[in-house]
């Protein structure tokens, strides 16, 4: 798996797309294949713009939430180590690989993208870690000590997922940017931590708090 499958993959999507090696500015102890934006000349045509809307390469960006709670994990691998962690919504797989360099048991890399896959793929093995692949949430393996999810909640019918996250583990991470108010007390603050979307996106500053949230019992209790 290198960046050739990669930029494959965002060529479907943006006919002069390419991704890059870097490392975000929220979590720079991983590096990770992103979006080179470099390759952006002038704006977007039309037809680049309508393709990118219908079918967004997520995993090409390493969005505020996945560094934000990365680099937390990194900070306190107590949180993960020795567990079987699945990251829900992987993406470019940041969060799983902050997880498997901070000892956890395994990392999985949960995503219904094949893409998300092959780069959560090629960034553990950039960081000379490895991850376990899912690619269907209903699927999941057994056993799982620990569910991650990042900027998981920007669609209000997501919201179910909380409930789904602490019935599948006895602990769950979270980090989000988009609510404020999860209304499920079983999810604990943790922190609030600013970061930006690598290649920054210029979000509008409310989407750059961050907060983690942490679940820390029985689940489904």
């Amino acid at each position: 798996m290198n960046e050739d499958v990669l930029n494959h993959h965002l060529q479907k999507t943006l006919s002069r797309g390419r991704v890059a090696v870097t490392r975000p500015a929220g979590c720079p102890q991983i590096a990770l294949y992103l979006f080179d934006p470099s390759v952006l000349d002038g704006p977007l045509s039309h037809d680049e713009a309508q393709a990118v809307v219908a079918e967004p390469a997520y995993w090409s960006f390493c969005w505020a939430s996945g560094q934000v709670l990365a680099a937390w994990i990194l900070a306190n691998p107590h949180r993960v180590a020795g567990k079987r962690v699945l990251d829900f919504g992987s993406g470019s797989g940041v969060v799983a690989i902050a997880a498997a360099m901070a000892g956890a048991a395994e990392a999985i890399a949960c995503d219904f993208d094949p893409a998300a896959l092959d780069a959560a793929t090629a960034n553990a093995r950039l960081n000379n870690v490895a991850v376990t692949l899912c690619g269907d949430w209903h699927a999941k393996p057994e056993g799982i000590d620990m569910v991650t999810a990042a900027d998981v909640l920007y669609d209000p019918e997501n919201k179910p997922l909380l409930q789904a996250f602490h019935a599948a583990a006895p602990q769950v991470l979270l980090a989000d940017s988009r609510v404020k108010n999860l209304g499920d007390e079983r999810y604990q603050r943790q922190t609030v931590i600013e970061g930006r979307t690598w290649p920054d996106l210029n979000e509008f500053e409310e989407f750059n708090q961050v907060r983690i949230y942490l679940v820390d019992g029985l689940p489904g209790a």
